[in-house]
Parts: C-alpha cells; sequence; structure tokens
C-alpha cells in the first residue's frame, strides 16, 4: 500500500535526505524508535508537512496495524486507526491553515467549521430531531449527574432513578444534593446483574424525570429497550457513556441523553449533551455557569475555550461510523464481535464465567472470570505478552473485562477468543 508523505517523515525522517546530511534541532519534539522502547538517543527533528491535501490511502475501517496492540481498556479506548492516521496527517498543518487545531482560536472560522461538521454528522448518525441541541462540553458524564438535576428541576421535585450499575449508583447520590430523588429500583442485591421488567417499577406519579445508564461500563448490563415514565410530563434520562453510537437510538424518547467521548467516539476530555430544547433555560438560581445548559446552547458550546482537539477528534470519529454505512451497520459488526466472545465464556463448561443475565448482556463492556479465581492474574498477564493489553477487570468487580467497542476491530475479538482456548487447554 502507498505510504503518505506526511506518513513517510513521521516514520522515517531520514527518507528524503542525501547522505550524511542531519536534521536540525528546532521545532522539535522526541520520537520513538519503536511504539513501545524508547529510542536510546533523544532526536529532535524540525518537520515540514509535505502537502496539505487528505490522506488518500487511509487504511479501511478495522484495519489493525502489527505494531499495536489489541486494546480493551474501558475508556480512555481504543480509536480507529484510520482516524488516528489522518490526525496525524493533519497535526503539524491542518488543511492548509498553517497552524495545528491545538493551536488555532475557538472563535475562528477553522475550529468553527470543525464544530459545525461534528454537530452535523453526529444529528445525521443518531437521525436528531431539530427540536433538540447538541452541546461539546467537559467535565465528563460524572458532571452531568449534577446537571441534570440543576437544569430539570428545583430542589423539592421528585426525580426516579433505576440503578443497575456502579455509575446509575453515583449519578443517584450525586441527585440527592439538587433533588427529592427515589431508588425505584437497584441491581446491587444481586451484583448488578439483571435489568427489571418495566412493568413491576413503582414509579413515582409526579417524577420531573426517570434516569437510568444505559450499559453499565463495570458490570456489563445493557438495557436493548427503555422504560417510559408513568408521569404524562415525565422525562428519561439517560447516560449513554459506554454505547453512545454504537447502535441506533430513538433521541425523541429521551429527554436528555449526556455521554463522556472516551469510550467510543473520541478521547477523554469531550461530553456529548443532546437534549431537547424546551427544557433548556430552567436551571436553578444557584447553578454554576459553567452548568447552565442555557449559556452552553446559546453560544454553541463556545462559552469558553471548548476541548478542541478532543472536539476535532470526535468529528473524524462521526465522519467514520458514517463512511461505515451508520449506526445500523456498526451494530452488526458489534452484534457479531459480541456474540463470538460470549459464546467463547458459555461453551467453555464453566472455566470461564459471565455472571451477567444473557437477555442484557452488554455489547460494548464483557465482564468474566475464570472457575479458577487464581489463574486470573496469569491470564491478564499472558494476554499482555500476546499484545492484547487492559483486560484486568475494574478494581470493584475483579476477574476480567474485555471492553469491545466500535473501534475495536473484529480480529482482535478472535485473537482474544483463540487465546481463551488455548489458556483453557493449558489450564484446564
Amino acid at each position: 500500500m502507498a505510504t503518505s508523505p506526511h506518513s513517510l517523515l513521521l516514520q522515517n525522517p531520514t527518507h528524503h535526505l542525501p547522505n550524511n546530511s542531519t536534521l536540525k534541532p528546532f521545532n522539535a519534539f522526541p520520537l520513538t524508535s519503536t511504539r513501545f522502547t524508547p529510542s536510546t538517543t533523544d532526536k529532535r527533528l524540525s518537520i515540514t508537512c509535505a502537502t496539505t491535501t487528505q490522506i488518500q490511502d487511509r487504511p479501511p475501517a478495522q484495519a489493525h496495524s502489527e505494531d499495536r496492540v489489541f486494546n480493551f481498556a474501558a475508556g480512555p479506548a481504543i480509536l480507529p486507526e484510520n482516524v488516528l492516521k489522518k490526525a496525524q496527517s493533519e497535526l503539524y498543518n491542518y488543511r492548509g491553515s498553517g497552524m495545528s487545531v491545538m493551536e488555532m482560536s475557538h472563535r475562528g472560522k477553522e475550529f468553527l467549521s470543525i464544530i459545525q461538521k461534528a454537530e452535523s454528522d453526529l444529528r445525521a448518525l443518531l437521525e436528531i430531531p431539530d427540536e433538540y441541541a447538541v452541546l461539546f462540553l467537559q467535565g465528563g458524564a460524572t458532571t452531568q449527574f449534577a446537571a441534570i438535576p440543576l437544569n430539570l428541576c428545583t430542589p423539592d421535585d421528585p426525580v426516579d432513578f433505576l440503578v443497575t450499575g456502579s455509575w446509575g449508583d453515583k449519578a443517584f447520590k450525586e441527585a440527592q444534593k439538587y433533588s427529592q430523588p427515589k431508588l425505584i429500583w437497584s441491581g446491587k442485591p444481586e451484583k448488578y446483574t439483571k435489568i427489571p421488567s418495566f412493568e413491576d417499577l413503582e414509579q413515582t406519579p409526579d417524577a420531573k424525570y426517570l434516569h437510568i445508564c444505559a450499559n453499565e461500563t463495570i458490570h456489563g448490563v445493557e438495557f436493548k429497550n427503555y422504560p417510559t415514565p408513568k408521569n404524562a410530563t415525565g422525562l428519561l434520562v439517560a447516560d449513554m457513556s459506554s454505547n453512545f453510537c454504537s447502535k441506533p437510538v430513538d433521541v425523541s424518547k429521551f429527554g436528555v441523553i449526556y455521554a463522556g467521548a472516551q469510550k467510543n467516539v473520541g478521547p477523554s476530555g469531550v461530553t456529548v449533551v443532546i437534549i431537547r430544547k424546551d427544557l433548556i433555560g430552567n436551571a436553578q438560581k444557584t447553578t454554576p455557569v459553567m452548568l447552565d445548559y442555557k449559556i452552553h446552547a446559546e453560544n454553541n458550546s463556545l462559552y469558553n475555550t471548548p476541548p478542541c482537539f478532543g472536539i476535532y477528534m470526535c468529528g473524524l470519529v462521526f465522519e467514520d461510523l458514517l463512511e461505515q454505512g451508520g449506526l445500523k451497520e456498526v451494530e452488526k459488526k458489534n452484534k457479531k464481535k459480541a456474540e463470538i466472545l460470549y459464546n467463547a465464556i458459555d461453551e467453555s463448561n464453566g472455566f470461564f464465567r459471565c455472571p451477567v443475565e444473557k437477555s442484557v448482556r452488554s455489547l460494548m463492556n464483557v465482564p468474566f472470570t475464570l472457575e479458577k479465581s487464581e489463574l486470573e492474574a496469569e491470564f491478564v498477564k499472558e494476554a499482555a505478552k500476546e499484545k492484547m493489553v487492559q483486560l484486568k477487570g475494574h478494581r470493584s468487580v475483579g476477574g476480567m473485562r474485555a471492553s469491545i467497542y466500535n473501534a475495536m476491530p473484529l480480529a482482535g475479538v478472535e485473537t482474544l477468543v483463540a487465546f481463551m482456548k488455548d489458556f483453557q487447554a493449558r489450564h484446564a
């Protein structure tokens, strides 16, 4: 495959130099000789962008280079390689602007085009109705645990929480400071392994909203459909951080959808909020300015300096998802990957175990344990030697967890499954 001038300069800085030529030590940053091992000499390079055109030979989506690991981290998480390479090609001189995205003013025409296209592509992906605002914020989904009650209700208003994991529980506890939340169901007694029947939920008749976490990253529990608030004017609010843009969603069923970007759509530092416009403008008087949705909506997410490079990266991911055929096609790929991994677990005769009820198993985060728990550390260690990293389970749960987000190629899951079968053969 042809190599772009950008990557030639980055990968082999002496490629175009005459014999015995040296590079001048200015405009510098250190490079390493390989992906993993720092170079023994700290060479500092001046890099000139050979062209401002986009890479024409981008690898296809889901490609995987031999010099990269399969990263099963829960977040920050794997990003599409073609997205990373496009960002690499545009890093030094963004499309002829003479500067990096990291350097440009957030109020300049270059960045305005970036954030506007990111919003447009996200609207296309999720088919977001015009009556919804899209905000690119900071502070992670955790900040929204406070922002949502502050914007949607008064301190005396009742709100309902259906808690299916650790993140839903954190949101419930934070809401206690700014509203009157009621825990209408918790999966904690069953160690967060199931989701209840919606018909059995005892919702508060006048609850301002019903809050759920659509996919619990730690426990691997995912809503396959969504409850309806019993209050006719009540809202459904969802934390979708770890399954955002992994499948189609009917946005019109929700008052608010929020998500940290670092699982499925970008690097850490960006939080996406999708909110029905008529819900904006009713914040409690004590709401900090940076948590007031009205401020951010009126300023098109540019009230203060936003996470510019993170938003740019999200935009590249949205573009990539559209090029894959949209979220219906993305969901098909995710279902295939998850099926292969869950089948390997279920067909291991108990050597591997997934505690989550089958009907609500996450397509994104797959927790599993070993029948012989004393082998789990060895499993993680051996997997890392085979370039499969971040498989250790969350500290609150233990065991292992494979996060297989959109950007995880099928080859990554197949490699993991092959390793699991080999490990079982050697330790059963």
